[in-house]
């Protein structure tokens, strides 16, 4: 059976590899596998995501959301030292790879990868930064959205990227109709990366 980077607890082999990535000036060796999402190296829509913007200098704690092998967590950690950085995905093995990844980073003490119902809380952040998962469907996807935008402190802001073909703009109505304003910051490769604030 075909397993999907959104299952639980992959049970194939691991078959870890080594993959290299830039990100904002700097190169990572990062440590992937299978039954992650992307285990071939940086995807194009968090590559994208990352080009976009700037690291989060203002910014002491950051949720990296459906966090995979755990680019975008290590590249913020290392970038804004006084950061902390809760990386979350419902894949275990996904976050055995972020914990690894942020050792070899040097950022293991400031990455705290878990399971979504394990962050604390009275938790809140000044950024959410999301590729978040498609494919999970619609209403899961909102579900998602709606659970974690509400945990952003009052200043606090959300970066998302979103294919154009997987209804990227169709979510950027929704987001405004309930209460987040959403604009289109940019659109490359495909994708719309999206900035989400409160209202």
């Amino acid at each position: 059976m075909t397993e999907h980077y959104f299952d639980a607890t992959p049970t194939g082999p691991e078959g870890r590899r080594d993959v290299t990535a830039r990100i904002w000036e700097h190169d990572y060796v990062f440590t992937t596998a299978a039954g992650v999402f992307a285990r071939d190296g940086l995807d194009k829509a968090t590559a994208v995501l990352l080009r976009t913007f700037d690291p989060p200098d203002h910014a002491s704690t950051v949720l990296d959301l459906g966090c995979g092998w755990g680019p975008i967590a290590c590249a913020v950690a290392s970038e804004v030292p006084g950061c902390t950085v809760h990386a979350v995905d419902t894949n275990t093995r996904a976050l055995e790879l972020t914990r690894d990844n942020a050792a070899r980073a040097g950022v293991a003490d400031r990455v705290l990868a878990t399971l979504p119902g394990d962050v604390p809380a009275t938790v809140t952040f000044d950024e959410i930064w999301s590729n978040p998962p498609i494919r999970i469907g619609k209403e899961a996807l909102h579900e998602l959205l709606l659970g974690w935008l509400p945990r952003l402190s009052p200043d606090g802001v959300a970066r998302l990227v979103v294919g154009k073909n997987l209804g990227a703009d169709s979510l950027t109505r929704w987001l405004t109709d309930q209460g987040w304003p959403t604009e289109r910051v940019t659109s490359a490769k495909g994708f719309r990366v999206l900035l989400v604030r409160r209202a």
